[in-house]
């Protein structure tokens, strides 16, 4: 009822935006909580928002730095691998694999990101080239293997696996792509006397499911340990020496102003569970675009040079955090009825801006 101090940490986490009811973004009203009752707020992050930067650009935020990592830990060296026209199992070229083998060998624990969930992310029919779609929306459905089933990590929807083509009946579909399930099925393959442990979504909706994997982990023994966001920030791994990221361009391709800025946040974050305790970490990015500015500034670990690379490009489109943006999301049944609804809303959003562009 009456804070001396508000904390938020990991300030520019996703998750603090409430996409669903209530629509609102923690961080923003923290701030502003912290304006009404007059009490200091402390934004924490080893990856800042362009917002809170923006911010201190303009006085409004004070800067704070911790430039020594916790426990006096070497900071973990980066190695961008570039993987186009080398060869995959799992998800991991012959480079990344070889070091997996060269660090458990010595003893030490390895991380795998891959920011995919399920089997794979594709199933196509290797006929047609048909790929299978979400029903209820417009993305493609994600290839489980535990169980066997297809299901879209956009809307939640969820189908049998198809036993043919329906578009022309053939029975050769293949999953394309690898996600953290066939990541660990060639990881278990590859390392079979090594404990290979999956934490996703899928894995730890179990009681107690994660808090039994971080006894694993905690124990100092040989693993290694294949997963999503879940464990690319809060967690110390002391023993982790390795981390390969499997898909570290994977949001590059999304048609998002903000795609860079957050490839580098996870990229930063996951290389932070690296070299933790007295050994040094070593950094793997497997990445088709060695030359992008956000994998380029995430090797040199230069957020300073990357936040001014960025900030330039968001003034350039009126991007933010210089112009604020509204997301219009329309749902339905009939496809057509919703592009129709759709065109009529721009249309009234266009005849409003037009009248009070003439001051009318």
């Amino acid at each position: 009822a009456r804070p001396g101090l508000i904390i938020v940490d990991e300030e520019h986490d996703l998750s603090y935006k409430q996409q669903d009811g209530l629509r609102y973004n923690a961080r923003d009203l923290a701030v502003y909580r912290g304006h009404l009752d007059q009490v200091p707020v402390i934004l924490g992050s080893a990856t800042p928002s362009l917002e809170s930067l923006h911010n201190v650009q303009q006085g409004r935020y004070q800067h704070l730095r911790l430039t020594i990592r916790a426990g006096n830990a070497k900071a973990p060296s980066f190695q961008c691998l570039d993987i186009r026209s080398r060869p995959l199992e799992g998800g991991l070229s012959r480079p990344l694999t070889d070091l997996v083998s060269q660090h458990l060998g010595r003893g030490n624990q390895v991380l795998v990101f891959i920011n995919r969930r399920g089997f794979a992310p594709t199933l196509m029919c290797h006929d047609c080239g048909w790929i299978a779609e979400c029903r209820r929306c417009d993305a493609r459905m994600t290839v489980h293997q535990s169980p066997p089933h297809l299901h879209c990590h956009h809307c939640n929807s969820q189908r049998p696996l198809d036993r043919c083509c329906p578009k022309c009946q053939s029975e050769d579909l293949r999953p394309l792509g690898a996600g953290t399930e066939r990541t660990e099925e060639f990881l278990k393959e590859r390392f079979a006397d090594t404990t290979v442990l999956r934490i996703d979504r899928e894995s730890m909706s179990r009681k107690r499911a994660m808090q039994d994997m971080m006894t694993i982990i905690h124990s100092a023994q040989p693993c290694i340990l294949v997963g999503t966001q879940m464990i690319a920030k809060g967690h110390d791994f002391p023993r982790v020496t390795l981390v390969g990221v499997l898909t570290a361009d994977q949001a590059l391709k999304m048609a998002d102003f903000r795609a860079a800025e957050r490839t580098f946040q996870l990229l930063t974050q996951v290389a932070g569970r690296a070299g933790r305790g007295e050994q040094p970490g070593e950094v793997v990015i497997q990445t088709y675009y060695p030359n992008h500015y956000s994998l380029r500034h995430a090797r040199s670990q230069d957020y300073r040079l990357f936040f001014e690379e960025e900030i330039r490009f968001r003034r350039n489109f009126q991007y933010p955090p210089f112009t604020a943006l509204a997301n219009c999301v329309l749902q339905g049944e009939q496809p057509r009825q919703i592009r129709d609804q759709a065109d009529q809303l721009a249309d009234l959003l266009l005849h409003y801006r037009t009248r009070l562009s003439s001051g009318r």
